[in-house]
């Protein structure tokens, strides 16, 4: 796969099918995980593969209980908006991500395959996330669609139990990925151009480029 199309179209996709992973795309995901750069050279990661019914199965109620806590806290100035202001560019955009983001708690259970990631005495996350980014992107080139949370966070305590993570180890939890085989199409996320999110040299002078669609395409 051109290197471009994996970096452009590797958006989340949660709406996968319920298909198992081979063993040997699997490999694939965690050798190209443990490629990326590391400070140090230090690899102070672990990564634990979950597809156990019976771990999913005390996962699932864990994670919906945490995005309803979201929703409730950090995301309820933006809920509220959408309700008062439902037609606005900015409220469209928050319910699609809030519908997918229940859609992937209503069938938790159902992903095939988890990718958990964790990281010891580094909670900056500049080593374990170009990792977690890498096996996205190896993913994304045997056509296997994921989505990374952090949302177990809420939960910590709980989840690190379930999964049997030590507690004299230092080892925290960076993220989740679900992974499966998705049910619509690759595409380009939308983006507010890069230029409006942009600065160069001080803090809110323009970049000096315009960037008004992405630089990519299918075509």
């Amino acid at each position: 796969m051109d290197l471009l199309e994996a970096l452009y179209t590797t958006r989340a996709m949660r709406r996968v099918k319920t298909d198992p992973i081979s063993k040997e795309i699997q490999a694939k995901i965690l050798d190209a995980a443990i490629r990326a750069p590391t400070g140090g050279n230090a690899q102070g990661w672990r990564f634990m593969l979950v597809d156990d019914p019976g771990v999913k199965g005390k996962l699932g109620p864990l994670y919906r209980g945490s995005l309803e806590q979201l929703w409730t806290t950090i995301y309820a100035p933006r809920a509220a908006e959408a309700e008062a202001n439902p037609d606005k560019p900015e409220s469209i955009e928050f319910r699609k991500m809030a519908r997918s983001a229940n859609h992937l708690a209503e069938h938790f259970e159902n992903y095939p395959l988890l990718l958990f990631a964790f990281v010891q005495f580094d909670p900056t996350g500049a080593s374990i996330f170009p990792a977690v980014w890498s096996a996205m992107l190896a993913a994304r080139a045997e056509g296997i669609g994921s989505a990374l949370t952090t949302v177990f966070m809420l939960k910590a305590k709980e989840m690190l139990e379930i999964l049997g993570v030590p507690e004299d180890g230092g080892w925290q939890f960076s993220c989740c990925v679900t992974l499966g085989y998705p049910t619509g199409r690759w595409g380009i996320a939308p983006r507010r151009p890069a230029n409006e999110v942009a600065y160069r040299n001080q803090w809110g002078e323009p970049v000096g480029l315009e960037i008004p669609e992405p630089l990519w395409s299918a075509d």
